[in-house]
């Protein structure tokens, strides 16, 4: 049996059901727990490497070949390890940010070349006769079988696993195997260390990341019979970076060569050796990272020292085993199961898989808008990690979301320190940074955009509702609730009408810049507000006066909210339905999206042209402020104004969907965050994975089919499925216990795994009942679907979402 037909035969893995074509000889295979690629297409190889990244969340490597070369994005990133540059203006004004951050790609430990009998393999030239690669999302495996023939005439096969350890946080591991096919072969294997790596840049869209070539300075280079160590510091933020790689080689041939070689920026441990037929060469490599702003390059050295020497001593076998245990018990409180597309089912778990790695090990460090996969937006975290990412962590691997709320709080410095900038109290967080400080050069989209305080603040306050942590509660939660809340007193004001108004702000929509009364963000500050409330009386702080927690209260309470009473519909903004239409038909016909690419901002702020969900995100995250009539009435208005150019809508617009009714539409939303990188539908997955949208299409089954809210600390339940479904499956972590939920037509199964009962709300219709699930006693409730108040409303011209 071929090695690519034995990856194929996998016991733990269902039939294949089709497959996904992206060119002639080169596709996916559609598997509810593999991404499994056929062939190789070298145009799209930097999509392929998006993919296939592995992570932990501190290390992230994208999926290069083995050797190297062909690429189409060279990457290995570090959580946080960035290069400061300049952010140019043509006029500055005061308080612009005047320096940026950049993702840097640092040492590449993943390079193992080969020579075939003196010629490298590169899939370039000869021929490739077989090539497989499959990400293993059940146990956190890339594994990759390929069969050469040389430019001579020699064949070979590799076989290749990659790991990034989830146990083990600096460690990086390969097992890497040649053999030959149908005659000896000579082999000779270079394991490389390589830093300042070219890197190409991509395109010129504002999107992807600025380019800083040869950002690390060598400080030392060390190798000593199969090690090598190099050691690198960044010119203008001066961190300090230290990557290793020791191995352990196995070969037939007792005259083995093995060779070390070191240089200030690239090192190589090689080994020759002759392999006859049935004989193979095994290399198994470890490569340990660290770095430090403030650590010595002694306590560097020593750090992936010991990484290393743990590895060597607990070998390949052991830490392959430690990585499938770590991701069963993941999966255990996470998975997502359903009886429906197996394109779905692949893809949510696809999305669960990536926003798991994104988070799992940053240990207080930011989490980025495309993880560690590539270097899209600078490497930037922005609101989306509190709005989209957390809720998923939060409910499945709480102390990642823990970890990345403990990293906002280490900047709250920093945040103050801009706040006092902007003349506001309390804290006002960046729109996007990688160290805390704000990288925005656009102030409409960026500083103006202050609801990502309350994202972070209410982020803080669900993870306490769902933990009951109450040491986070007092020292982190706390501060950031308090903090935020003196920022919303500053900004808003009493008016004359008597309601509390936060005016020039910008909400999630883009489209839609330095507005008053964002309904998204006044919503969210008022839950801010009511929370940093009930946290200060339980844990009252110094300085925080009972006469300061009623006016947080009584802002809350006064929120303005604007609504049309001619159209009957809640406005996004102030104004905002008395607008001038966007020509919706114009775009369309001059293929202009996505607009930002194509039309003035003062074109788009001053139009009703929706780039993202936005009230319907308030409809979502604050739906006890709206009644049923009204989200009905609301998504009727606003689907046929939004155009979705940012991969954040397509989720938040299936939650909505599925809550007033909409099936068919909801599961086609659905199928467009969930599939947003794996069918690569906005045309940018080389840069990087829509880590926000891959974590939506779990909000889309969970909050959307499953119904699920939490409301002040309250869990609820709406059970739905979509059409022709015949059950879907979920898991959350509450409390310290699992809760388990099984739809299937008609009928939803709570079960629960652990030692004490669960309080909930379930929901048929619009009737609530308050249920209690005991551990051992799964309860059976009956569920209806919710009945349209509305005619299915249409999309702008064009813009109809991905149908499966």
């Amino acid at each position: 049996m071929s090695e690519a037909e034995r990856l194929r035969r996998q016991p733990d893995r269902r039939p294949e059901n089709g497959s996904h074509k992206v060119a002639d000889g080169h596709h996916f295979l559609t598997d509810p727990w593999r991404i499994h690629e056929v062939g190789l297409d070298q145009s799209t190889l930097a999509v392929s490497e998006s993919l296939f990244a592995l992570s932990n969340g501190h290390i992230g490597v994208r999926g290069n070949l083995d050797e190297g070369d062909p690429a189409g994005l060279p990457g290995t990133y570090l959580a946080s390890f960035y290069e400061s540059r300049p952010l140019p203006y043509a006029e500055a004004g005061y308080g612009y940010p005047e320096s940026g951050q950049t993702v840097l790609n640092v040492t590449n430990g993943k390079l193992i070349r080969l020579l075939v009998d003196d010629e490298p393999l590169d899939l370039r030239y000869g021929e490739i006769l077989s090539h497989e690669r499959i990400l293993d999302m059940r146990r956190g495996l890339l594994e990759r079988v390929a069969e050469w023939r040389s430019p001579a005439g020699k064949k070979v096969r590799i076989r290749s696993t990659r790991l990034v350890s989830l146990t083990r946080r600096s460690l990086l591991a390969v097992d890497y195997r040649v053999e030959p096919i149908d005659e000896p072969l000579r082999i000779v294997a270079q394991s490389e260390l390589v830093a300042n790596e070219p890197t190409p840049r991509q395109s010129n869209d504002p999107r992807v990341t600025a380019v800083i070539d040869n950002a690390l300075e060598p400080v030392e280079n060390v190798a000593e019979g199969l090690r090598a160590l190099l050691i690198h510091r960044t010119r203008s933020s001066r961190l300090q970076l230290a990557s290793a790689m020791d191995h352990l080689i196995s070969t037939p041939d007792a005259r083995a060569t093995e060779v070390t070689a070191q240089f200030p920026d690239w090192a190589r441990v090689a080994v020759s050796t002759n392999l006859g037929l049935g004989q193979q060469l095994r290399l198994v490599k470890f490569v340990a990272y660290g770095w430090s702003s403030q650590r010595s390059v002694p306590a560097l050295r020593d750090q992936v020292s010991a990484a290393l020497l743990s590895a060597v001593d607990a070998g390949w076998e052991a830490i392959h085993r430690e990585q499938v245990e770590a991701f069963e018990d993941f999966w255990s409180g996470a998975d997502v199961e359903l009886d429906g597309p197996v394109e779905i089912q692949q893809a949510a778990r696809f999305g669960i898989f990536h926003t798991y790695q994104a988070g799992v090990r940053t240990e207080r460090r930011a989490i980025a808008a495309k993880g560690l996969t590539g270097t899209g937006y600078d490497g930037h975290a922005f609101w989306d990690t509190e709005a989209f990412v957390l809720p998923l962590l939060t409910a499945t691997a709480p102390d990642a979301a823990r970890d990345a709320l403990l990293w906002r709080l280490s900047t709250m410095d920093l945040a103050k320190e801009r706040a006092g900038t902007l003349r506001l109290a309390g804290a006002t967080f960046p729109w996007r940074t990688i160290r805390g400080q704000e990288c925005s050069a656009y102030w409409p989209a960026g500083t103006a955009a202050v609801h990502v305080n309350a994202d972070i603040a209410v982020a803080a306050a669900r993870y306490l509702w769902w933990t009951r942590d109450e040491e986070f509660g007092h020292g982190c939660a706390l501060p950031l609730l308090v903090e935020t809340a003196r920022l919303w007193m500053s900004l808003g004001y009493i008016g004359g009408d008597g309601r509390f108004h936060i005016d020039g702000v910008t909400g999630p929509d883009e489209y839609t810049a330095l507005c008053n009364d964002n309904t998204y963000t006044n919503l969210m500050a008022a839950q801010n507000l009511r929370a940093a409330a009930e946290a200060a009386k339980e844990w009252p702080p110094a300085g925080v006066s009972n006469e300061e927690i009623m006016s947080w209260l009584g802002a809350a309470d006064r929120m303005a909210v604007p609504y049309d009473e001619k159209k009957r519909v809640h406005e996004q903004c102030q104004g905002f339905t008395g607008w001038k239409m966007w020509d919706f038909e114009r775009s369309a016909r001059d293929e202009e999206y996505p607009l930002l690419l194509h039309a003035p901002y003062f074109d788009l702020y001053s139009r009703q042209v929706i780039k993202q969900a936005d009230l319907m995100l308030a409809m979502h995250w604050c739906g006890d402020a709206f009644s049923t009539e009204e989200k009905a009435r609301a998504f009727a208005y606003y689907e046929p104004l939004t155009v979705r150019d940012s991969s954040l809508s397509a989720c938040t617009q299936a939650v909505m969907a599925a809550e007033v009714g909409h099936l068919d539409l909801a599961a086609d939303y659905l199928a467009e965050a969930a599939l947003m990188d794996l069918r690569d539908l906005e045309r940018n997955a080389k840069d990087g994975l829509h880590i926000a949208s891959l974590a939506g299409g779990w909000l889309a089954l969970v909050a959307g089919f499953g119904g699920m809210r939490d409301i002040a600390g309250a869990l609820l339940f709406r059970p739905q499925l979509p059409p022709n479904w015949k059950r879907l499956c979920f898991s959350v972590r509450r409390h310290g216990l699992r809760l388990h939920l099984e739809i299937t037509p008609g009928k939803v199964v709570y079960s629960l795994d652990g030692d004490a009962p669960l309080e909930l709300v379930h929901c048929s219709g619009e009737q609530r009942e308050d249920v209690t699930v005991r551990p051992g006693k799964p309860l059976t409730r009956r569920w209806k679907a919710v009945s349209p108040l509305t005619p299915q409303p249409a999309q702008p011209p064009g813009r109809e979402p991905y149908r499966l």
